[in-house]
């Protein structure tokens, strides 16, 4: 029902920023959790960022400090500012919406590139 799409990714050198946005077609509504994911080549896909609607925060110990995961319920948008990139962070990102309350519902986005490379 609520599909999301990314946007920002890009080349970037490291100790670059880059802003991701995701943006919902549907209200995003309940009792949810909103976070960024990001998968590298030949790894797993692992948690970056969370938000929910409680306005609770969790960052991954890897992007502490440089990444910061934000919203704009009137846009049905949230954000990921990515500061002081790594090439480590090189990798798809993924936005996802899980909601709990009061129906189930899961909704992922198809990823936006972010490369980090001299």
């Amino acid at each position: 029902q609520v599909q999301l799409v990314e946007s920002g990714g890009g080349l970037v050198q490291p100790g670059g920023s880059l802003r991701l946005s995701c943006a919902a077609s549907g209200t995003i509504f309940g009792i949810y959790v909103m976070g960024w994911y990001r998968q590298a080549p030949g790894k797993q896909r692992e948690l970056v960022a969370t938000i929910t609607s409680g306005g609770s925060i969790n960052y991954a110990d890897s992007v502490k400090g440089r990444f910061t995961i934000s919203r704009d319920n009137a846009k049905n948008t949230v954000y990921l500012q990515m500061n002081s990139l790594k090439p480590e962070d090189t990798a798809v990102y993924y936005c996802n919406y899980n909601r709990k309350f009061p129906t189930s519902h899961d909704s992922w986005g198809q990823g936006t590139q972010v490369t980090v490379s001299s």
